[in-house]
């Protein structure tokens, strides 16, 4: 369990030190996902919570951070 943990760890740290920019520019895809869907009428519990904006701010911030560790 530990050791497929470590592996895929490894795999995603050297797949990310490649592409520093993927996640600052998922998270700025997320927030604009979640701009789009409150101008949307019913969009129901997405649009209500902001979910998106969320995980867009909270992704976007982890990928600046990492990116600066890499």
């Amino acid at each position: 369990m530990m050791q497929g943990l470590s592996r895929l760890l490894d795999v995603m740290s050297e797949y990310l030190a490649h592409r520093k920019g993927l996640l600052p520019l998922l998270g700025i895809v997320l927030v604009l996902a979640n701009l789009i869907l409150n101008l949307l009428p019913g969009m129901g519990f997405l649009a209500e919570s902001d979910l998106l904006l969320h995980l867009g701010v909270v992704v976007g911030l982890f990928g600046l951070l990492l990116a600066r560790a890499l």
